[in-house]
């Protein structure tokens, strides 16, 4: 019997091997399972979740350290670039031109999620066109590799990425995922959503949201966006609620930003009061985040609503959710235009 047939097999078998089992050696330029780290990570797995020692051993026994991913995670932070080169980068011809298309291909789909869930079908499209523009640039790391390597050798965060390769095994027996052939980002990030194995677990529905067994978001679109609409729905997306607005100042605005705030922590009235005025018409209660949007000719300034706090939750980064709400905006443009 093949390797991953058997993995597969053991896997699904839950607990039926017997208590005891001789432990297996590392594969050659593997990780060595005697590690008091790793085999006290295998006791957790085993003991909080009842999977077999033995199979939880085959699996880790074949990953391989990733000494590239290290280099990643280790590089210095670089300079944050201003957002009008960062919009340039995701806000290309290519990438409106691809998603309107994608768009049309999905479109009933698109339509009958977006009505499910209350999410507009913009958004799904455009927070897959950015994270791997349109599902074709899904990572070429085994994710056993990285989360393994990132759970094992990269302290820092080791206790992020021994739990999401926790959830990893418990996905793997719940799902169709071979742990031999599944490929991801260096972090271990999976499929056309680029989501970790606690958010695959947590979140992926299929189109009927049956979330039994977990759906496959390489290559089945309907469960694919319907995916990233629960993940946005839970995270309270309101319907017909704004996302993002422009300012105007003053002429002696007294505000200080903080670069990496996503909290809504002001209000239109309170931001008013500093002489930042929002060019939205909305109570002046409403919770906001002020945001620096730089232009090529200057500072600029603009105010982030829940919605947009929302999309922050898929990536926790102001840029980031601007781009998926601009690139949004572009695309329904376009598909507006093109049905005109």
């Amino acid at each position: 019997m093949a390797l991953k047939h058997c993995l597969r097999v053991l896997l699904a078998s839950l607990a039926c091997s017997p208590a005891g089992a001789q432990p297996l050696d590392a594969a050659p330029n593997g990780f060595d399972l005697q590690r008091p780290e790793i085999a006290e990570f295998v006791d957790r797995v085993v003991s909080h979740h009842g999977l077999n020692r033995q199979d939880v051993r085959a699996i880790l026994k074949e990953a391989q350290p990733q000494p590239k991913i290290i280099e990643i995670m280790n590089r210095p932070i670089e300079k944050v670039a201003p957002w009008w080169e960062y919009r340039e980068h995701f806000l290309s011809e290519e990438r409106i031109s691809e998603g309107a298309h994608f768009w049309l291909d999905h479109k009933n789909s698109l339509e009958q999620i977006s009505g499910r869930y209350e999410i507009p079908p913009e958004y799904l499209v455009a927070i897959l066109g950015i994270e791997t523009k349109y599902g074709r640039v899904t990572g070429h790391y085994r994710v056993l590799d990285a989360l393994a390597t990132l759970a094992f050798d990269y302290p820092p965060r080791h206790s992020y990425f021994r739990e999401e390769l926790e959830q990893f095994l418990l996905l793997i027996k719940e799902s169709k995922l071979d742990p031999l052939t599944t490929t991801g980002s260096y972090a271990g990030a999976m499929g056309a959503p680029q989501f970790m194995p606690s958010v695959y677990r947590r979140y992926a529905v299929d189109a009927n949201s049956d979330k039994r067994p977990p759906p496959d978001l390489w290559s089945d679109w309907d469960a694919i966006l319907a995916s990233v609409a629960n993940y946005l729905h839970e995270y309270g997306w309101r319907a017909g609620g704004p996302v993002l607005a422009e300012t105007r100042l003053d002429p002696d605005p007294s505000f200080q930003i903080e670069p990496h705030n996503l909290e809504l922590n002001e209000t239109v009235e309170s931001l008013g009061a500093h002489g930042v005025k929002i060019e939205l018409a909305v109570p002046p209660d409403t919770p906001v985040v002020l945001i620096s949007a730089e232009h090529r000719d200057g500072p600029a300034y603009r105010v982030g609503f829940h919605n947009f706090y929302v999309i922050t939750r898929y990536n926790a980064s102001a840029r980031y959710a601007m781009a998926v709400h601009e690139l949004a905006q572009a695309l329904a443009k376009r598909v507006h235009d093109s049905s005109s």
